[in-house]
């Protein structure tokens, strides 16, 4: 007698032989195709595949939302941890450099860039536009009309930045590097104002590009791609230059800046990192393997966790140690594009999870103290 079970596994067993029977004699079909019908197929195939890929949907929506908040938070940071100094870094009180007569940069000769440079000579329009400044870097770290809005803080900001060509560093040319890459991206998909707008706009198809969604789709992904080369050039060229360098062959580079008085910023920090010289050796040869090993790295999910954990141990290295903070978050900004939605989604809901049970817990506990 045959049992409900085995009736069930061998009506399994059947479709599944029916399947690669199936797919075996399409396989045997396209192999018996010229040579040249196989290969446009084979061509056709990947078209569509990378037609979905760039306008199917959008891509890294959380990422690009911890890219856009992070950025405006690294901006707003900038100018209020300068702000006290404010007309000695930027303004009349860098007279002695040279900038504000014969500027070291060309942008501020242009005249889309040159309203800080015209305004700098007056303390009070310094300061308000640079109040102005922080307000816009505010309203990009909440999302609110980011399209519209990020355009004019670019502008503001690389002429505020070319006050003075002495006070930044390469991580100010990365910021603007980067912006101008999240110009053509939608980064307020998640976490931000303009997301509460279009959900209670649901019900309107343009709330969401309408017919030309497809073309925002594209242009939102193919930033994703520019913002990875970037960021892959700058980790894989510093890692190149580094390991020609004989300090860093032989694992003692990390030792040199944290015992001058520019990069060393917590001397009792930077004594107790470099007291062991096993450690020093491990952070420097850590460095430029991870650097240059990087790119790579993302091509499998496992290697990408290490790549990601060991980039951002890199950068808060450098912005604790040595004094970098901004430096160091707009590069972990962008690196946030790397992380999957699906990941991003998992994280939310825990803490969504752990924000119901603790709102429950004092709830109960706020009900045994009234008993």
């Amino acid at each position: 007698m045959t049992t409900p079970n085995a009736e069930a596994s061998r009506d399994a067993k059947t479709a599944r032989d029916t399947e690669s029977t199936r797919d075996s004699g399409t396989a045997s079909a396209e192999e018996r195709l010229p040579i040249t019908t196989q290969v446009r197929t084979s061509i056709s195939r990947g078209w569509n595949w990378l037609e979905e890929m760039l306008a199917g949907r959008y891509h890294a929506s959380y990422g690009l939302a911890v890219t856009r908040i992070l950025i405006g938070i690294t901006g707003l940071g900038l100018i209020l941890t300068n702000f006290n100094a404010r007309h000695y870094i930027f303004g009349v009180g860098n007279a002695w450099s040279g900038e504000l007569a014969e500027p070291q940069s060309d942008f501020p000769n242009i005249w889309l860039f040159s309203l800080f440079h015209r305004v700098v000579t007056t303390p009070p329009m310094l300061t308000v536009m640079m109040l102005a400044l922080a307000a816009l870097a505010v309203v990009i770290t909440l999302g609110w009309y980011t399209r519209i809005i990020l355009p004019f803080y670019l502008v503001l900001w690389v002429s505020f930045i070319e006050l003075n060509d002495g006070a930044g560093d390469q991580g100010d040319n990365a910021y603007r590097m980067f912006m101008i890459a999240l110009l053509f991206a939608d980064t307020t998909r998640r976490w931000s104002l303009d997301a509460r707008r279009r959900r209670r706009k649901a019900d309107f198809p343009e709330a969401d590009g309408g017919q030309w969604r497809w073309a925002l789709v594209m242009a939102n992904n193919l930033a994703i791609v520019v913002l990875a080369f970037q960021v892959c050039a700058i980790y894989m060229s510093g890692g190149l230059y580094k390991a020609g360098g004989s300090a860093w062959q032989h694992g003692f580079a990390v030792y040199n800046p944290l015992q001058t008085q520019q990069f060393g910023t917590w001397p009792v920090l930077s004594d107790l990192v470099t007291a062991w010289g096993p450690v020093v050796v491990a952070i420097s040869w850590a460095s430029v393997l991870f650097q240059c090993a990087f790119p790579f790295m993302l091509f499998n999910r496992y290697t990408r966790i290490i790549g990601l954990l060991g980039i951002l141990a890199f950068h808060l290295g450098i912005a604790l140690l040595m004094g970098l903070p901004w430096f160091s978050l707009t590069m972990i900004a962008v690196d946030a594009i790397f992380i999957r939605d699906h990941s991003f989604e998992k994280l939310s809901a825990f803490l969504r999870r752990g924000n119901h049970e603790f709102r429950a817990q004092l709830t109960s506990t706020s009900d045994d103290h009234n008993a």
